[in-house]
Formats: structure tokens, C-alpha cells, sequence
């Protein structure tokens, strides 16, 4: 149905503005770890159309013992597009990337919002729920890979 594969950073700012941060500008899409060595973005394309992206960047959360982690960044689908699997298909594909560079542990700072979606995916939600300006309330969900 889709065809998932690896982007260029670029190509992610549209969504991510449009979905996550659309009463800010389209500079305040572009993170410092999208060009980090070891990041890489993903997306979902529906009839050669991108409508889902996601970003992952190599960076340890010290409440957590390993230092071999991935953080999940800006997952982010077009409102017409959701439920139909796109999110999904990429985590599970940056999953089996991050896996074959034998990483143990994927993370991300989600939206309290998204939590059961996230959860759905096989995340976990710890420690307490935070504030993330100006994005709002926020919880960090952590999968362990191995």
C-alpha cells in the first residue's frame, strides 16, 4: 500500500510543520540532530505522495542503562492519511535499521496525546509527564530491541 523508504531531511519539514508545529515557523522544523551522523528519516509515500515521515537521531537518555540508543523524533502524518497503517510501517522499518546496527533501545519524547498510539507500537511510557515548550505535555516512551 505504501512505499517506505529512506528521505532526505529536507523532505520532512513540510509534514512536521504542518502537523506538529503549525502555529510556528517552518525554521523551528529543522532540529539540530537531523544531520547528526548515525540520524536517518524516513517516509511513507501513498500514490508517490509523502504523507508520513519520521526522524531518528543516535542520543542516550540517562534513565536508561544503555548507551547503545536510538531516539524516534517528528513522526508525523498527514491528517487525510491517518489510520491507515503508514505510521506503523515506518517505525517498523526504522526499527529493523536500528536493530541491524545493534542498538538496544529506541526512545522518543512523545505527546501525551499520542501515548496509547505509542503504546500500540510496543512502547512503554516512563517516569512522569513534562512539559515541552511550546509544544505541550509530553512523556518519554521507551521500547527495549533486545
Amino acid at each position: 500500500m505504501f512505499e517506505i523508504k529512506e528521505i532526505n531531511p529536507e523532505l520532512t519539514y513540510e509534514i512536521r510543520h504542518i502537523v506538529l508545529r503549525p502555529h510556528q515557523t517552518i525554521r523551528d522544523c529543522m532540529y539540530e540532530t537531523d544531520l547528526e551522523v548515525g540520524g536517518f528519516h524516513i517516509g511513507a509515500f501513498y500514490n508517490g505522495k509523502l504523507i508520513s515521515v519520521v526522524s531518528f537521531c543516535i542520543q542516550n537518555n540517562s534513565e536508561f542503562s544503555s548507551e547503545k540508543q536510538y531516539r524516534l523524533r517528528a513522526m508525523a502524518t498527514l491528517p487525510e492519511f491517518r489510520k491507515l497503517g503508514a505510521g506503523r510501517e515506518l517505525v517498523n522499518y526504522g526499527e529493523s535499521i536500528i536493530k541491524a546496527r545493534d542498538y538496544d533501545i529506541l526512545w522518543c519524547n512523545g505527546r501525551t496525546t499520542a501515548q496509547e498510539y505509542y503504546e500500540r507500537l510496543g512502547f512503554k511510557p516512563y517516569g512522569s509527564i513534562f512539559g515541552y515548550p511550546p509544544t505541550g505535555p509530553h512523556i518519554v516512551m521507551y521500547k527495549r530491541l533486545r
